[in-house]
């Protein structure tokens, strides 16, 4: 009897190779958890790219092996495959979260964001079997990037992958495209390593087994396929794609064929070619040659974003555009670490105020230049200059000393509504001239929202008996001619809130920030590196003053020119040039993701429709 044929269309859901293992149980069981362990390894490998430490380069290896875990699979595998990996990333990315409040809020946050992670590995493995795949499966990862970034709450783009790479070889694409381009070289790399690296192996494969597979429509003389497990028309053989790896029927289970399906075995029924085996996807051709089309896929994949970043260094530029200005960041300390830190509130404003001083009498002395402006953290006074005239004293005692403008961040508390996290021009002889209330203020942190849900998990969430409000105009102050942006702390993980204050011609860039309850965890090295990549993104200077530190000055370059130690007092003083160009990624905004997105919709909508016309196919 004669057996009859079924077309497969490369975009089917492909079998599970231990639905057809046939090795003994223990390798069996053993197999059945590398995928999931190099999922959870993909994710760990990538936050240990992340700052302090300096291995940025780790990043394109761990998109290499989640594409290994994830190609080829089930979507439903795709998804809990992902969420491996986004746990294997966020867990130790955020256990700051939990540094003073306990494990239930850092474990929860990030269950929820390891979701985002999830459903892009589901879109990797849907598109994972298209020609120039590792082109759509970054797009998809940016995408997922993306709906982090607004949702739930406003969203929470803390871990994006471009925030890893302030010291990487693919910094200067910021400047292009900002952060969705940034992150999508580094995934399209690591994907397009993990496909040459596939396409290598299928090429030592055929030369080790003696030839190519057979052509489709070919005959094999002498044998019966499926019973002997010489290959089909159309298939792999088995037996000679295991001997090729090493692998035997006694020791472990035949590998996937070159296009991330399992091979045939003397269990599964015959099939004709895929697109992917006849060389679309990568495995050998008719000629039994790996064919060119994936081969320079895999290769542009890799070349492309490193040719892109060499070709974006001229857009790396420091130069004073407009003169320079010097400008002093003041770190004054808190009494104590942790959600207390602002218990002795007056403290915290005192040593703020002493330390303004200070640098006044340096000054005077000569021992430090006179800065144009000051500019004081977030929170650097929790006492409100408006309703308390004893709070107001010290510091216009201090600005006037300091002879200069001064940036106060101040808790703002209106007789009635929200409280404001504010950001005050104060000027020596004026006083306070101009305001800015930061516009993202952080869920579970600032406000609570669902408080009464939330307080069943975590009692610590009245420690804000009342909630901050968002501000609703950009910031933008003119201090002493020199117009300097303002990104309250948080903020600065946004694109649009840095963004907006450069399109409103900010020369300089602030981000004022308050680490003081999260220790002396990674977090502060962390947005550290927001504001190095936002310094290369925007082509400005950006002044990072922290209540506990780590304060630094950075060159529109990315390069830390100045930096203070953790809690300890301080004062960073530097001339930084000041630029009024636009980057094109100033420029354009939300279109580089807006197209990256598009990449990933049309290889998710191409994965669908070739799945539509497979089953239509069988069914006929």
């Amino acid at each position: 009897m004669s057996a009859t044929t079924t077309p497969v269309d490369a975009s089917d859901t492909p079998v599970d190779a231990s639905e057809t293992d046939t090795a003994p149980a223990p390798a069996h069981r053993l197999r059945r958890f590398a995928r999931p362990a190099a999922a959870l390894l993909s994710g760990f490998v990538l936050y240990l790219s992340f700052p302090p430490r300096p291995l940025w380069w780790l990043a394109p290896p761990a998109f290499a092996l989640l594409g290994w875990a994830l190609r080829g699979r089930r979507l439903r595998a795709g998804f809990g495959l992902g969420y491996l990996a986004g746990l294997g990333f966020l867990l130790p990315l955020l256990v700051w979260t939990g540094e003073e409040v306990g494990p239930v809020p850092w474990l929860a946050l990030a269950a929820v964001e390891a979701l985002f992670v999830a459903a892009a590995g589901l879109g990797i493995a849907a598109v994972s079997r298209l020609p120039w795949w590792p082109f759509f499966a970054a797009g998809v990862w940016i995408l997922a990037e993306g709906a982090r970034a607004r949702v739930p709450f406003g969203g929470f783009p803390w871990g994006k992958i471009a925030f890893g790479q302030a010291d990487g070889l693919f910094l200067p694409l910021a400047a292009v495209g900002g952060t969705p381009l940034l992150g999508f070289a580094v995934a399209l790399c690591g994907f397009g390593l993990y496909e040459a690296a596939r396409l290598a192996r299928a090429r030592r494969a055929l030369g080790a087994s003696g030839g190519p597979a057979t052509a489709p429509g070919a005959s094999t003389p002498g044998a019966p396929a499926a019973a002997s497990g010489t290959a089909t028309p159309g298939t792999f053989s088995a037996a000679s794609d295991a001997s090729a790896s090493g692998a035997t029927a006694a020791g472990a289970s035949a590998p996937d064929a070159p296009d991330g399906t399992p091979p045939a075995t003397d269990a599964a029924p015959p099939r004709t070619a895929t697109d992917a085996e006849t060389g679309t996807g990568g495995a050998p051709s008719r000629t039994g040659a790996v064919p060119r089309g994936p081969l320079v896929a895999a290769a542009l994949a890799v070349l492309v974003p490193v040719t892109g970043a060499l070709a974006a260094l001229p857009l790396v530029d420091d130069s004073a555009e407009d003169g320079t200005a010097t400008v002093a960041a003041i770190q004054g300390n808190v009494p104590r670490l942790g959600l207390d830190f602002n218990a002795q509130r007056r403290a915290v404003l005192d040593n703020h105020a002493a330390r303004t001083r200070e640098l006044a009498q340096a000054v005077e002395e000569k021992r430090e230049p006179q800065p144009d402006f000051v500019l004081w953290p977030e929170n650097s006074s929790d006492i409100d200059p408006y309703a308390n005239a004893d709070a107001a004293d010290v510091i216009d005692e201090a600005v006037r000393a300091i002879g200069a403008p001064t940036v106060i961040g101040a808790v703002v508390a209106p007789e009635t509504g929200k409280l404001r996290n504010t950001l005050i021009q104060w000027e020596p002889g004026r006083g306070p001239v101009a305001t800015y209330d930061k516009r993202h203020v952080q869920p579970f942190g600032e406000y609570i929202p669902m408080r009464p849900l939330v307080r069943i998990f975590n009692s610590n969430v009245d420690r804000v008996s009342r909630d901050f409000g968002p501000g609703n105009k950009i910031g933008v102050f003119d201090l002493a001619g020199t117009k300097v942006g303002l990104a309250t702390c948080y903020e600065a993980a946004f694109d649009w809130a840095v963004r907006d204050t450069v399109t409103h011609g900010a020369q300089l860039i602030t981000v004022p920030s308050n680490n003081a309850t999260f220790g002396r965890s990674e977090m502060t090295y962390q947005q550290l590196a927001m504001s190095r990549v936002r310094a290369v993104e925007h082509s400005r200077a950006v002044v990072v003053p922290v209540t506990s530190g780590v304060s630094a000055i950075i060159r529109p370059d990315g390069e830390v020119v100045a930096q203070t130690r953790m809690f300890t007092p301080d004062v960073l003083v530097e001339e930084v040039p000041l630029r009024s160009s636009q980057t094109p990624a100033t420029r354009m905004g939300t279109l580089p993701e807006a197209l990256l997105a598009a990449l990933a919709a049309a290889g998710l909508g191409w994965s669908a429709l070739r799945s539509v016309r497979a089953r239509r196919t069988r069914t006929q």
